[in-house]
């Protein structure tokens, strides 16, 4: 276990931290507890180091002493942050150690907004996994911000963790026939494969593109234009099967089952996802196209996802 880093790392520094190793953010909370197990389960998985970041937000209150009657509180200062700090990593590696033996657990702690930095270090990282929330009401409106920041922005896969730890493994992933959506069936039929779980494909016939609403249109004809639902159904399932074709012709040991329903997307995958041991959703990244189409989508999962998240950019490296 390496020493915490200090401040003032440059950029390309912090990238080298996690080049190819599962990255988790740890806050001291049970969520980021959660988390940092799942990554060293995940890491022993894949063979990769695990490195726990823990990103600290200064500057720090001074010792403040005053002549009066009634001691005051004593005030927080760097130092003993600091002392704090690597305690928690220490414990936080020596449990990641117990659950995933065998895995190298590197820790580090650096200043700065925890999204910029763990976005830094997860850049050329496997894998950069967050916790859905932190210990207190303030934590939690950071930790969300975080989770939500780097799912928009962040170019690699991220995951969020949530969820009970025991799962009946499946693995549930939105099909849509989108660059993003076709990118997370890649992510989660490689993770079904190595884990041996079951890739459950799920589409909602209310995300069809924009042409099938038209009164021409898939959608608009079902409504009454000559095309029934089990037509619709079946034109689902082409979809589904076609997405799936390249990932399982990679990964020939995956059981797959295909999900088409009627209801909207978001309502579509959280059906699907109680219990699960992972969900995974596409994302266009930046702009208003990502806004239209499934920014609406993965923005829900994050914060009413029954499971663990992954969400997939469609830029992200294989």
């Amino acid at each position: 276990m390496a020493c915490p880093s200090g401040p003032g790392d440059p950029d390309n520094a912090l990238a080298e931290v996690g080049r190819g190793a599962v990255v988790v953010g740890f806050d001291g909370s049970e969520r980021s507890r959660q988390a940092a197990r799942w990554a060293a389960r995940e890491a022993a998985s894949r063979g990769a180091r695990l490195v726990v970041v823990n990103v600290l937000r200064g500057p720090f209150p001074e010792v403040v002493v005053t002549p009066v009657s009634m001691p005051l509180p004593q005030l927080v200062g760097e130092e003993s942050v600091r002392a704090y700090t690597d305690d928690h990593l220490a414990e936080i590696a020596a449990e990641c150690e117990r659950v995933a033996p065998g895995v190298p657990v590197d820790t580090r702690a650096f200043d700065g907004h925890p999204a910029a930095v763990l976005g830094e270090v997860g850049r050329d990282a496997a894998l950069l996994v967050v916790g859905s929330s932190g210990a207190t009401g303030l934590a939690r409106m950071f930790t969300g911000s975080v989770a939500a920041d780097l799912a928009h922005r962040f170019r690699g896969q991220v995951v969020v963790v949530r969820g009970p730890e025991e799962v009946d493994g499946r693995v549930v992933v939105g099909v849509d026939g989108s660059a993003p959506g076709d990118r997370a069936v890649d992510v989660a039929a490689e993770y079904a494969a190595r884990h041996g779980h079951v890739l459950v494909a799920v589409h909602a016939t209310t995300g069809l593109p924009v042409d099938a609403l038209g009164a021409g249109g898939v959608w608009g004809q079902s409504l009454g234009l000559g095309i029934d639902t089990d037509q619709l159904r079946a034109a689902a399932e082409s979809l589904i099967r076609t997405s799936l074709a390249p990932a399982l012709a990679r990964h020939p040991g995956v059981r797959a089952e295909q999900v088409v329903s009627l209801a909207r997307p978001a309502q579509a995958l959280l059906d699907q996802a109680e219990n699960a041991a992972l969900l995974v959703v596409g994302s266009h990244g930046h702009g208003a196209v990502r806004r239209a189409l499934l920014g609406s989508v993965s923005h829900a999962m994050l914060h009413h996802a029954p499971c663990t998240l992954a969400v997939v950019r469609r830029d992200a490296p294989r």
